[in-house]
């Protein structure tokens, strides 16, 4: 279970007008994105929040990958979302697939400001451990 897990809060997004508030719009972003990288996308649900005039609102979505998933989360009324991007490296390193779909999800947001956390996960082999 050996993974990398890329976390981001994207804050103040200049994305072109809708990406963050339609939600067909930003499945077909992260499917293709995943896609262009090289992962595998097993199915996707992305949920379309409606405001109360019945509008279109936030959305939030889950790519399920054969090396885990994305999932992302959108504030339209702020203009921020958070993006996580985790893939399995078991059966080959997949550390610069998941870089390539989190960096392109976040250009297309055009964030003017972006938080990350890169998460190593798995046990670490017994020469690399730290003794507590």
């Amino acid at each position: 279970m050996n993974g990398l897990h890329l976390i981001a809060d994207i804050y103040s997004c200049q994305s072109e007008p809708g990406l963050l508030i339609e939600r067909e719009r930003l499945e077909a972003l992260c499917v293709a994105q995943c896609n262009e990288a090289g992962l595998t996308p097993l199915g996707a649900y992305f949920y379309q929040f409606l405001d109360e005039q019945g509008e279109a609102a936030g959305v939030t979505g889950t790519v399920v990958l054969a090396e885990s998933h994305l999932a992302i989360h959108t504030w339209p009324e702020t203009g921020d979302a958070t993006l996580d991007v985790y893939v399995c490296n078991f059966s080959r390193d997949n550390s610069g697939r998941a870089r390539q779909v989190f960096q392109r999800v976040i250009g297309a947001l055009a964030p003017q400001e972006v938080v990350r956390h890169e998460v190593i996960r798995g046990r670490l082999p017994v020469n690399e451990a730290v003794a507590s």
